[in-house]
């Protein structure tokens, strides 16, 4: 294991074999995919943590003197993973991603098919509905005058299923803490970048692609994850009952599998 830093970004990186490239969502961190590792034990793990998230406070993107002026979006998130790629000499790579990540990985797909292999998408969506933007569009000040507290606390009561929230309360920690300890400009900075993401290109993505959304999901309900598999031209969707919108913390034992199967299926 190497915790490296590219374009100040921290990135975790682990194993050999065939690269799997970690995109985690809003709000999250590279720690967001420790859950999944064990399915992965055979490959090359690539863990991020994007641009005004975890340690990447600092992260090159977020420079006045960038030519986006330290403006997130979907494109400057993609341009970080190819620049990780890169510095790190993967040509080609699995990619598997949560939430927010999940525009992130399809916009990479659709621009850089060559790079990536699959696609593994939880709580997918193509698009975010006009109330996402909207609630994304408020949040961004809210975090920047108030700070993380009253965000943590709704997102963990907001985004997890009935039965996470009373049988695993590790979990609901879990969710507060990693939202509650982002630094509230890059987070308020996230906010607006997902309240103006943009469809990928998705006629583009000819890759395989598996889709997992849990049952109870109310950031990106399960009839956005239908949609995006319907549009997708080699997509299948798993449901996973009981389960919000973090099944690799909520369902960490299927999320295992399936990651597992799915990436065995397209070696």
């Amino acid at each position: 294991m190497a915790l490296l830093w590219i374009d100040r970004m921290a990135v975790d990186v682990r194993g050999d074999g065939d690269a799997v490239v970690f995109v985690h969502g809003l709000g999250g961190s590279l720690n967001a995919w420790t859950p999944l590792l064990p399915a992965v034990a055979h490959f090359r793990c690539v863990r991020p943590d994007l641009p005004g998230a975890g340690r990447s406070s600092r992260a090159y993107a977020l420079g006045e003197t960038t030519p986006q002026r330290g403006h997130l979006s979907v494109a400057t998130h993609a341009q970080a993973l190819r620049q990780i790629c890169e510095s790190l000499g993967i040509t080609r790579a699995h990619v598997v991603a949560h939430s927010f990540g999940t525009l992130i990985a399809q916009y990479l797909a659709a621009e850089v098919p060559t790079l990536v292999r699959s696609l593994c998408l939880f709580g997918a969506l193509a698009e975010p509905p006009q109330t996402l933007r909207d609630a994304m569009t408020a949040r961004a000040p809210t975090a920047r005058e108030q700070g993380m507290f009253a965000i943590a606390e709704g997102t963990s009561e907001f985004s997890l299923s009935a039965s996470t929230r009373q049988t695993q309360p590790v979990t609901v920690a879990y969710v507060r803490e990693t939202i509650g300890t982002q630094d509230p400009e890059g987070y308020a900075r996230n906010c607006e970048a997902l309240a103006e993401a943009r469809s990928a290109r998705l006629e583009l993505i000819r890759c395989p692609t598996l889709i997992v959304n849990g049952d109870e999901d109310a950031v990106t309900p399960l009839q956005g994850a239908r949609h995006l598999a319907e549009r997708l031209s080699n997509a299948r969707i798993e449901v996973f009952s009981r389960c919000g919108h973090w099944p690799i913390l909520e369902r960490t034992a299927e999320s295992q599998r399936a990651l597992r199967d799915f990436l065995h299926s397209v070696r």
